[in-house]
């Protein structure tokens, strides 16, 4: 009887073994060929679809964690930020991803606490360029700096009377020694709003007037005390109307000159006045036998003190960066909050002999900044920069051509500014982890001059009556185009539309009352948001949104979309937001987070300037995306295999680090 109920319970399992092997076999099939549509998908900028695709695959494959990483990664995409972590937790709690999973899911978190206030955090060493290394002198006594768009900074050396480029990596790439006779003690450089260079000479008691690309072209002013004449002239500044400030230290004072470098006044009273720096129409001015930081109008008109005296030990240049006022102080760096002036120290040098000079973050978000006495540049990052690393992500593959791999790939630092100026030694790719044969970087996006437009014209009843204002709008976006890049126009009415595709040249005859879409009580812009960010996805590198409208409407609707998912959805694709107000008025809470978050800005339509400046604006952003080509060496299996790829970045003591996958055309 013992023996008859074994037998026949092993028999049992032997069916149910041969059932659920087929079964089991059959499930992996039906997923993997899910799987590969949705891999296929999110290439293409289709998250929707790709969603859908993994959760197919997930039905045959529940606990399947590649899967969910790359649900996680499309719900991502999609702006569904809070469905990402969820499923990357998920798969992380199985053991899956490891440190890099666990690092993303950090700096998500991290992001999704956003904060336009950045004037209190703390930065440590990244990176130091020596003066000389024992044997060669590479510059002599650096006393200020200046960031370019491109990643790179210019560094005046006062001893060796040169200014100085130096890209990303720390390496110097141009060196500038002036007129005939050479510069005298080179002191601050600026670049003016009208894109040339103005540099200070403290001995030869001069400005000087370079190229875009650092080559003199003219100088202005001469050594004495009388309108128009120097005496050591230090740090510059320039106001909104592009007049020139100068600290002009041995007349206690500062000077004013137009743009063009013709004497306009003198104001103040010193006793040793060096940094300078403006905001709007505020001057700010440091006096370092004070240990103060005075404020002026532009005018020249004194407001009061910003920084009480005695305060500051030894302050030197002063830098505006966004709400903060930087300020070099023998061996510190300070921020001052522009609102409320309150100090917060960003680094220190520690005790060694050291004179910070002039300190400015640059385009990648670190501060560059100079120390004349220990004859050194330093690169400062914040800690968290340094210990997580940077922010890499495969934003797409395309293995059309096949062996022959395209990866378009997006670096940014931890609060999602983008890194730029990054050259094809800042980067490894890797197939499962063996490197690929023919590793080309073919396009930097930071680099094009031009992007896509999409214009979202609000069709609520607040509108009726205003065809002209918007007719105005279009016509001053389309001009600053300058006949580049594609022009999208969507309404934005109870249910919106795509009203015209076409190039910037072709709206001359656009007329606002030929929309098809209606005027309506309430407008869904949540919709309307998603509509135009759904085209630019796949467009350029170089996109933005441009919302026409009222600033404090009440009939935009949020209603299908929350706003932290917009906003999401906008910023994980590398899309910002601009509106364009046409009443001079206030902006709704709304419509300035969603400018803040991504980077947009607001203009006033008839403002003195008018707004075809937008667009020059949107093409300035500095944009982390990078283009690559390589020839990959994977068997196939057909098309049928996935095909596992790596991409590290490096960058002086930082790195990031993506993986992600594809398939190779069916065979």
């Amino acid at each position: 009887m013992k023996k008859s109920l074994i037998k026949s319970v092993s028999c049992l399992l032997l069916i149910v073994f041969c059932i659920s092997v087929p079964l089991f076999a059959e499930s992996a099939v039906q997923a993997e060929e899910e799987f590969r549509r949705g891999i296929q998908a999110y290439n293409r900028g289709s998250f929707n679809d790709a969603i859908l695709q993994f959760e197919k695959a997930l039905t045959y494959l529940p606990e399947e964690n590649l899967i969910l990483d790359w649900l996680g990664r499309s719900y991502y995409r999609a702006g569904m930020e809070e469905a990402a972590i969820q499923e990357w937790s998920y798969a992380l709690n199985q053991g899956y991803g490891g440190a890099l999973l666990e690092n993303i899911l950090e700096i998500i978190q991290s992001r999704r606490i956003f904060s336009s206030t950045r004037f209190d955090e703390y930065y440590s060493e990244a990176g130091v360029l020596n003066g000389n290394d024992g044997t060669t002198l590479f510059f002599n006594k650096p006393v200020s700096v200046l960031a370019e768009k491109d990643g790179s900074f210019w560094a005046v050396a006062y001893g060796s009377n040169e200014i100085i480029n130096v890209d990303v990596n720390g390496y110097i790439t141009t060196r500038k020694k002036g007129p005939l006779n050479g510069y005298d003690r080179p002191m601050d450089i600026m670049r003016a709003s009208s894109g040339r260079l103005v540099l200070t000479e403290f001995a030869a008691d001069r400005i000087s007037f370079l190229d875009e690309n650092g080559n003199y072209i003219s100088s202005f002013g001469s050594k004495g005390r009388g309108d128009g004449q120097l005496l050591g002239p230090q740090y510059l500044a320039e106001d909104s109307s592009g007049n020139i400030y100068v600290t002009d230290f041995g007349n206690a004072r500062v000077a004013v000159f137009t743009s063009e470098g013709e004497f306009l006044y003198n104001f103040g009273s010193f006793l040793a006045p060096t940094g300078i720096a403006a905001a709007g129409n505020r001057i700010f001015i440091a006096d370092a036998l004070k240990g103060a930081v005075y404020e002026y109008d532009n005018a020249g008109n004194y407001k009061g003190i910003f920084i009480p005296e005695e305060t500051l030990v030894q302050p030197e240049a002063l830098r505006i960066s966004g709400n903060a006022l930087y300020i070099c102080d023998g061996n510190r760096l300070l921020s001052a909050s522009l609102e409320t002036g309150a100090l917060f120290e960003m680094a220190n040098t520690g005790n060694a002999p050291s004179r910070l000079t002039c300190a400015t973050e640059d385009a990648n978000g670190n501060i560059i900044a100079t120390d004349f006495t220990s004859d050194e540049i330093y690169i400062y990052s914040q800690m968290s920069e340094l210990v997580g690393g940077l922010y890499v992500e495969i934003t797409r593959i395309n293995a059309d051509n096949f062996p022959t791999v395209q990866l378009e790939v997006r670096v940014e630092n931890r609060r999602r500014q983008p890194v730029v100026g990054l050259k094809a030694n800042n980067f490894l790719i890797t197939e499962d982890k063996h490197t690929v044969a023919g590793q080309s970087l073919t396009a930097s996006a930071n680099n094009d001059a031009s992007g896509d437009v999409t214009v979202i014209i609000d069709r609520s009843s607040d509108m009726a009556g205003r065809d002209s204002d918007v007719q105005t709008a279009i016509m001053e976006i389309a001009a600053g185009m300058n006949g580049k890049g594609t022009l999208r126009i969507v309404s934005a009415g109870q249910i919106p539309a795509t009203e015209l595709v076409t190039k910037p040249s072709d709206v001359r005859n656009f007329q606002p009352s030929r929309l098809e879409t209606p005027l309506a009580d309430k407008v869904t812009l949540d919709l309307a948001v998603r509509l135009a960010a759904n085209d630019l996805v796949n467009s350029s590198y170089k996109r933005e949104i441009i919302y026409i409208g009222r600033g404090e409407s009440d009939r935009q609707t949020y209603e299908n979309y929350a706003l932290s998912n917009l906003s999401s959805y906008l910023g994980n694709n590398g899309i910002s937001f601009s509106f364009v107000n046409i009443d001079n008025t206030g902006v709704s809470p709304e419509l300035n987070y969603l400018t803040e978050f991504t980077g947009g800005d607001s203009y006033y339509l008839y403002r003195p300037e008018g707004i075809s400046s937008v667009i020059e604006d949107f093409l300035e952003k500095p944009n982390g995306y990078y283009t690559f080509e390589y020839t990959s060496g994977l068997y196939t299996n057909y098309g049928k295999k996935f095909l596992p790829v790596e991409f590290e970045v490096y960058l002086m003591n930082r790195s990031g680090r993506a993986e992600s996958g594809y398939y190779a055309p069916l065979e």
